[in-house]
C-alpha cells in the first residue's frame, strides 16, 4: 500500500483530565468550546444534519452519554442547521439509554427509513462484495456528522470513524457481504461441547442447536458476520475457514469511500468519544471494564486523521487488568493495543482508504483549553 497524502489536518482534542476543580475545566465545558472551534455556522446553516451514532443494545451501558449528544444537537442548531436527525439502525435499542428526542433534543430515528426501505443501491465491486444498500436517511441529509464510540472490535480490531459508516450504514443483509470477506463461519463436531454459548450469542438467529442430529447448525442467510459466536466459543469450535484480514480491511475502506463520496469535504465531520473504551462493540449488547482509562473526545474533518489520532492515544502502558475477561492475556505479537488483544493490525483499514481517498493518517493534534 502506498500512501500519497502528505497533509497534516487538524484534529482537536478535548481532554478528560482537570487543571482544577471548575465546571468549565471539565470534559462537557470542553467539549463546548471545541464545537466552538469547529465554526459550526459556517458548516450547518441551512443544512439538514444526520449525526451516525451507534445506540447499543440489550443492557450495554458504555455508549456515548446523552448529555455529550444534546450538547451537539444544541450547537448544531444556534449553528442554523434547517434540521438535525440522531440515527442508527433501530431507534428502539437506544431508548433504555436516554437516546429520545426528549433528551437529545431532535428527532432519533433509523438510518433505514420507518419501514426499513429507505436504501440505496451503490456498486462496490471487490471481491464478494458486487454492491452494498446505504442508509436512505443519512443520504437524505446535506451535512454528515459521524458521532463515534471508540472502542476495541472483535472483527476489524478497532471501531472508530470509519467502522461507524462501513458497518453502521448499511443494513445486515450488505454487512454479511462485508464480513464475508473474511472467509465463511464453520463448526467442528470434535472440539465441541455443546455448551451453546455460540448460540446463546448469536444476535440474528444464525446459529441453532439441532437435537435429535446433536449438530450445530448455521443459517448463512441470517448470518451477518459479527463473530460474537466465535468470540464466545472457550473450545474454537466454532471459527473463520480461511481468514483475510487484508481483504475485510479493504473491503471495509472501499464501502466507507463509496460513502463519503456522497458528500462533499466541507459536508463531513467527525467526532470519537475516547470513554469508556471496553474489548468489544457496542453492539455486543453488554458492557465491561474500560481498556483504559478515559481519555477525552476528539474532532477533525478528516476521518483517517481522526481515527489515527484515536488509536494513538489509546496506549498499551495504560491497560487496565480488569478490561481484560479473567484469564485473557495479549498476545505476543509488536503493534497495538488491539492487536496485542484481537490479533488485528487496526490501523489497516486506514491504510487502505488512503489509498483510494483524499484523506491523511498523518494529523497535528490541537489541545482545547
Amino acid at each position: 500500500m502506498t500512501v500519497k497524502n502528505s497533509r497534516e489536518p487538524v484534529v482537536y482534542f478535548a481532554d478528560i483530565r482537570v487543571d482544577s476543580l471548575s465546571a468549565k475545566k471539565t470534559l462537557p465545558a470542553k467539549y463546548i468550546r471545541m464545537l466552538e472551534k469547529l465554526d459550526l455556522p459556517s458548516r450547518v446553516k441551512g443544512k439538514s444534519v444526520a449525526v451516525k451514532m451507534h445506540f447499543g443494545g440489550d443492557i450495554g451501558y458504555t455508549t456515548i452519554h446523552p448529555l455529550f449528544i444534546r450538547l451537539l444537537v444544541d450547537k448544531l442548531k444556534e449553528a442554523g442547521a434547517k434540521s438535525v436527525k440522531a440515527m442508527d439502525n433501530n431507534p428502539a435499542t437506544g431508548v433504555i439509554r436516554g437516546y429520545t428526542e426528549e433528551v437529545l433534543g431532535c428527532p432519533v430515528v433509523s438510518s433505514f427509513g420507518k419501514d426499513g426501505k429507505n436504501l440505496r443501491k451503490q456498486k462496490i465491486g471487490f471481491k464478494g462484495v458486487d454492491e452494498v444498500e446505504f442508509a436512505g436517511e443519512a443520504l437524505d441529509c446535506d451535512f454528515f456528522l459521524d458521532l463515534s464510540h471508540a472502542k476495541g472490535h472483535g472483527a476489524c480490531g478497532f471501531g472508530g470513524a470509519l467502522k461507524n459508516i462501513a458497518m453502521g450504514v448499511i443494513p445486515p443483509s450488505s454487512r454479511g457481504k462485508v464480513h464475508g470477506l473474511e472467509g465463511g463461519i464453520i463448526w467442528d463436531r470434535d472440539k465441541c461441547t455443546f455448551c451453546l454459548k455460540c448460540v446463546k450469542a448469536c444476535p440474528n438467529d444464525a446459529m441453532n442447536y439441532r437435537k435429535e442430529e446433536k449438530q450445530i447448525g448455521i443459517n448463512y442467510h441470517n448470518c451477518t458476520g459479527c463473530q460474537h459466536c466465535i468470540l464466545a466459543c472457550a473450545e474454537g469450535a466454532v471459527r473463520i475457514e480461511k481468514e483475510r484480514f487484508s481483504e475485510f480491511s479493504e473491503g471495509m475502506a472501499r464501502v466507507t469511500e463509496k460513502f463519503l463520496g456522497h458528500f462533499s469535504p466541507e459536508n463531513l465531520l467527525f467526532i470519537n468519544v475516547l470513554t469508556s473504551i471496553t474489548i468489544y462493540c457496542d453492539c455486543w449488547g453488554f458492557s465491561t471494564a474500560s481498556l483504559v482509562p478515559d481519555i477525552g473526545i476528539l474532532a477533525s474533518t478528516d476521518i483517517a486523521a481522526i481515527d489515527t489520532a484515536s488509536l494513538d492515544m489509546i496506549k498499551t502502558e495504560n491497560l487496565l487488568e480488569s478490561g481484560l475477561p479473567k484469564g485473557r492475556e495479549l498476545l505476543d505479537v509488536d503493534g497495538h493495543l488491539f492487536e496485542k488483544i484481537h490479533g488485528k493490525d487496526p490501523y489497516m483499514m486506514l491504510r487502505y482508504l488512503e489509498e483510494i481517498y483524499d484523506c491523511s493518517s498523518k494529523y497535528r493534534l490541537e489541545e482545547i483549553k
